[in-house]
């Protein structure tokens, strides 16, 4: 069974989506060019956002243990200024994502901070961090290249621990799910699989054998089953496309109702 990615190549690819980032900002014809995979935002709105989150969470990683972000790093990002004018307001996004990488370094991968997510199946230590910090600059790249006129997809390294690193950290949850009992699988064409099974003790994933293989595992057990190159499955489970772009076998509607989950943990 594939390994999660180590932390060293986390950071590099922190560093990589950033670079793409801003390749894609500095194409596009214009700062106002609207996002539309976020409603009401601009390409500029997009840039602070990710910027903004590169040094909040720098700040999380150097604070240490917590039980809350520091006062400092929020008020900061609720306050940040940045820079109008493109070239400089790209230097100020490298910048950011240099402050994180030098926290995450500095850190490194098994030092505790405050995190949102539950740990249940996400450490909230730097290596969580980065892990999701990953994801969160490799969606934002996307959108930047959308709003640009030229989406790539995610590159299969990236959306394969992304579709884990999704359903670990911001699915699993110890709070009961208000329907019947029913599992998810997720299948990518370029061979990963898991199972996000859902009940009265919360949510919580698995990785397990892909279809192709003679396992014995149960597909009857999924109330739905989806299938997508792993840049559709995380582009989906981020909201950028709809189901419909991918293959769902079982129950539909199932979607709809985890989409529409808000579990109070």
């Amino acid at each position: 069974m594939e390994e999660n990615l180590e932390f060293p190549d986390l950071l590099r690819l922190i560093d990589e989506r950033s670079t793409f980032f801003r390749a894609a900002v500095a194409a596009a014809p214009s700062l106002d060019a609207q996002v539309h995979t976020c409603p009401g935002w601009t390409l500029f709105d997009l840039v602070k956002h990710l910027g903004g989150g590169d040094r909040f969470w720098a700040a999380i990683v150097g604070a240490g243990p917590a039980d809350a972000p520091p006062a400092e790093a929020a008020a900061a990002r609720a306050a940040l200024e940045v820079p109008r004018e493109r070239e400089v307001l790209l230097a100020w996004l490298a910048a950011s994502t240099q402050l994180l990488l030098s926290a995450l370094r500095e850190a490194g991968p098994d030092a505790s901070c405050w995190a949102w997510w539950s740990a249940l199946q996400t450490p909230r230590t730097s290596g969580g961090v980065a892990r999701h910090r990953v994801q969160e600059s490799a969606v934002h790249t996307y959108d930047a290249q959308l709003a640009a006129g030229a989406p790539q997809p995610l590159p299969a390294e990236v959306a394969l621990d992304g579709v884990e690193e999704f359903l670990f950290t911001c699915v699993a949850t110890p709070s009961a799910w208000p329907h019947k009992p029913t599992a998810f699988d997720f299948h990518t064409a370029e061979g990963r699989s898991w199972r996000l099974t859902v009940d009265g003790d919360g949510a919580r994933s698995t990785r397990i054998p892909s279809p192709s293989a003679a396992t014995g595992e149960d597909s009857d057990a999924a109330g739905a089953s989806i299938y997508g190159t792993a840049s559709e499955l995380i582009l989906y489970l981020y909201d950028r496309i709809p189901a419909d772009s991918l293959h769902v076998d079982g129950n539909a509607g199932l979607l709809d109702l985890l989409r529409a989950w808000e579990p109070g943990e």
